[in-house]
């Protein structure tokens, strides 16, 4: 694939979003589609919630015009179950910031969405026996989604990091050859990019759960489909785990928290993320971003490192990462960066 050809998927998708997002926040407080401040919510104004439209909007035009770039339609079924899926979650994500929906059917329609991709091909190929990859592969997609909507909690964290994330699978894609993944990784890119203008704090529009749901999905199958034919899979899983540390770690850091607090870690909403515990540890909130922003850029650089290192050096690498997470996540859940009330946080 030739370098300059994500890099025009990327501006396409980027130029779309900042001209689509105004328009799909006008149309968010037209039809009332707005998420209203709460106890639990840092806002104190109405903000339309319509972004993930905008970013799926801008996404899809750019892939058609990918497609177009590259004339390269040998894996068009798998295309179409990613699209498929990814819709379906944007839809799901559309109607429960409208209407609400019950958490079982949100956990079914993301089964459909996974099983779609194993029906198609789309899974992890790591280990020899099939049964275990659908299972890896259905764990992976389930994961990531929701990883990617619990972590959007504050302006301009989820869009970041996915930006950080997709930027980082796309380059990955561009080294290996890779031109499908890195099409699609160049599009979500530059889309995220684009929205992160009206969304970084103070955020004049949210993505919903529309956004972070599709923002999940793709995120998850485009990792799935990388491949580093140099190296052995024994070491190339840790790739995709590293680039999406940041929401890994933060759905961790929550689930073990509520756990121990006997609450149900996914239906249970609270200040009790990364990002909110940064506040109470003193950090503004684009100081709070910026840190997990950081570290976003830290681990996709190791996932670099990895896609050269042979067994031993790759699991070291791989054996600090997991170590220092484990102690930030032993650091943050100290009780008063839990329960002590979040400062009067500035911008």
């Amino acid at each position: 694939m030739q370098m300059y050809t994500p890099l025009w998927i990327g501006l396409i998708a980027f130029v779309l979003a900042l001209v689509v997002t105004p328009a799909v926040r006008w149309l968010a407080f037209r039809i009332g589609l707005l998420d209203q401040p709460a106890a639990r919510k840092l806002h104190s104004a109405p903000i339309p919630l319509m972004g993930g439209a905008a970013i799926y909007l801008a996404f899809m035009v750019a892939l058609v015009a990918a497609l177009l770039l590259l004339g390269d339609f040998f894996y068009l079924r798998e295309l179409m179950a990613i699209f498929l899926g990814a819709t379906a979650c944007a839809l799901m994500g559309l109607i429960d910031d409208r209407h609400g929906l019950p958490p079982w059917l949100k956990l079914l329609i993301q089964l459909g969405a996974a099983a779609a991709l194993v029906l198609t091909g789309v899974q992890v190929r790591s280990t020899e026996w099939q049964w275990l990859n659908v299972g890896i592969t259905i764990l992976w997609v389930l994961t990531i989604t929701n990883a990617m909507n619990l972590l959007d909690n504050m302006d301009g964290l989820s869009a970041g990091i996915a930006a950080i994330a997709s930027g980082f699978l796309m380059l990955l894609a561009v080294l290996s050859g890779q031109s499908l993944v890195g099409a699609l990784c160049a599009a979500l890119f530059g889309a995220c990019l684009g929205f992160l203008n009206y969304n970084r704090n103070p955020a004049s529009i949210f993505m919903g759960d529309a956004g972070s749901h599709f923002i999940g999905f793709m995120l998850a199958a485009v990792a799935i489909k990388l491949r580093f034919p140099e190296n052995v899979t024994f070491v190339t899983w840790m790739i995709p785990v590293l680039v999406m540390g940041v929401p890994l770690f933060d759905t961790a850091l929550v689930s073990i928290s509520r756990l121990r607090r006997g609450l149900n870690p996914l239906t249970t909403p609270g200040k009790d993320h990364t990002s909110h515990r940064l506040l109470r540890m003193g950090y503004s909130r684009r100081e709070a971003v910026m840190v997990l922003y950081l570290a976003g850029c830290a681990c996709g650089m190791l996932a670099i490192y990895i896609t050269k290192a042979g067994i031993l050096e790759g699991y070291l690498v791989g054996a600090a990462a997991a170590a220092m997470a484990l102690m930030i996540l032993i650091r943050l859940e100290r009780p008063d960066l839990i329960n002590n009330p979040l400062p009067e946080v500035k911008s």
